[in-house]
């Protein structure tokens, strides 16, 4: 069986005049297509008002926050930096190596980010596909074979093989923009899915960090109330032998009985939160809860930064992912705009095809080339308004997206308005709370001194023993508040992910 595509004999036959040229028909349609104008919009980042430019808040910000050194790391004080820039690895100011392992750990093994940055190299594909069918002619290659049976005029039946090899190009012409606009609103969908996937790198960050120092808060308070338990207990056991002796009354005992036991009750909720962060950072790092291995924490191993940059208002647009998120999904919307009114607009499809059709018979070879070019117009005459109607909801949706753009940015300020406010009252209030807590430790030890010598009623003594309790786990809770706050802060700041080598990218 003889088989060849463009047979010498074929090929002899075909003039060289007389064949089309295919680069020259490629590249006067990519050129056609380019010329148009795009309609629709020309998208434009938005512009801050002057009002989002003056400042985070109506009254000016102190330069540095309270201090409570008594309280050790988390009473420290802390210069507000504005214009400051900063870290992409913010969490490394909290000087924390154990922290550090943890959310490299996360990083890596998170399914969530895994799941964000997948959706991120999807959106990518799906506009390589789209600009590779829209931009560029669609050439495709056919081959066929076949064998046939035929009486020809003046002979007996005869079998004969047929081939054929043909080149298909079709292309339409983008006059009006619409394909350069679906490409714009595919990149659009891209940079969207790009922020989220950043969005979610700071959101898992910043719960690592919040875990980590709710954990070393709830065994700060656990600590406290066991050690407050102790006391409490051979308290009790001197207020049995008392009223064993005949010098308390049993109501004494009951009471300390009583405060004993309300404080064994803080135990088992304390116990629980604490266990059930655990859990969480094993979820946050990918790991099973029962697999084990994770760092422990406490609020002596953590340091506030002494620095906290504050970014200018004027740069929190295009440094939050959040916000700039919405800003694609108001260009894709622009670009969906452009789509919309080109659709109304003639469409040009240019085809072409060539190739060659070559016949085997018993005692000769028949070849010939084929080749077309064709072109069509469709232009849309009648269709009920659909398409005027399309680009009126095109025209609404890019509305609906401006204003949800608004939104976000008011909503991002008002994130880091509320921040750099709780950092300043969480400084005072854990001085405030630092100055409780010393009073009542002070207070404790003199009714202490007080009820061995006899000079005050147990009861007074109980009342001093809840006020100390109280003011210890509460200073507890303010340390704790200091470390979240700040990392807060960052991440309402935009968490510095512009400066990641992947942000270039």
């Amino acid at each position: 069986m003889y088989s060849r595509s463009n047979p010498p004999s074929a090929r002899r036959r075909q003039p060289a005049a007389g064949r089309p040229s295919w680069r020259r028909l490629a590249l006067l349609a990519l050129v056609l297509s380019q010329a148009g104008c795009a309609v629709g919009p020309d998208f434009k980042s938005p512009i801050l008002p002057d009002a989002a430019k003056r400042g985070y808040s109506e009254s000016a910000l102190p330069a540095a926050t309270a201090s409570a050194e008594q309280t050790g790391p988390a009473g420290a004080g802390q210069r507000l930096v504005n214009g400051g820039e900063l870290p992409a690895q913010w969490w490394t100011l909290f000087r924390s190596p154990e922290l550090d392992q943890l959310i490299r750990a996360a990083l890596e093994h998170n399914p969530t980010l895994e799941a964000a940055q997948a959706a991120l190299v999807q959106t990518r594909e799906n506009y390589n596909a789209a600009s590779g069918s829209l931009l560029f002619p669609n050439v495709n290659a056919q081959l066929g074979g076949g064998r046939q049976r035929a009486i020809l005029t003046g002979t007996n039946p005869s079998e004969f093989n047929v081939y054929s090899a043909t080149v298909n190009v079709s292309y339409t012409l983008d006059l009006f923009g619409g394909s350069r606009r679906q490409l714009e609103g595919l990149m659009a969908a891209a940079d969207y899915q790009r922020f989220q996937t950043e969005a979610a790198y700071q959101t898992l960050v910043a719960n690592v960090v919040t875990a980590a120092v709710q954990e070393a808060s709830l065994r700060g308070q656990l600590a406290a109330t066991q050690e407050l338990l102790k006391a409490q207990v051979a308290q009790l056991a001197i207020v049995d032998k008392q009223v064993a002796l005949g010098a308390q009354a049993r109501s004494a005992s009951l009471s300390q009985g009583t405060l004993v036991a309300q404080t064994r009750a803080q135990l088992p909720p304390l116990e629980k939160a604490l266990a059930q962060t655990r859990n969480l950072l094993a979820a946050l790092v990918g790991r099973f809860p029962g697999e084990g291995g994770l760092p422990e924490f406490r609020l002596e191993s953590l340091k506030l930064p002494d620095e906290l940059p504050v970014s200018l208002p004027s740069d929190l647009a295009r440094q939050r992912p959040d916000i700039r998120a919405s800003e694609a999904l108001l260009h894709q919307a622009s670009a969906n705009v452009g789509v919309a009114t080109a659709n109304q607009y003639p469409q040009i499809t240019l085809n072409g095809s060539y190739g060659t059709q070559h016949t085997v018979l018993p005692n000769m070879d028949v070849g010939n080339t084929l080749w077309n070019v064709t072109g069509g117009l469709l232009q849309p005459l009648f269709n009920g308004g659909a398409l005027s109607a399309k680009r009126r909801a095109a025209e609404a949706a890019y509305r609906q997206a401006e204003a949800q753009y608004r939104a976000t940015v008011l909503k991002g300020f008002q994130n880091v308005a509320d921040s750099l406010r709780a950092v300043e009252a969480d400084a005072m209030a854990l001085k405030a709370q630092a100055d409780a807590e010393s009073q009542a430790r002070e207070s404790l030890e003199v009714h202490t001194r007080q009820y061995k010598l006899g000079g005050i009623s147990y009861l007074a003594l109980l009342d001093a023993e809840r006020s100390y309790q109280q003011a210890k786990i509460g200073l507890i809770q303010a340390q704790a508040a200091r470390y979240s706050d700040t990392a807060a802060l960052f991440v309402a700041l935009g968490g510095g992910w512009w400066k990641q080598p992947a942000a270039a990218d």
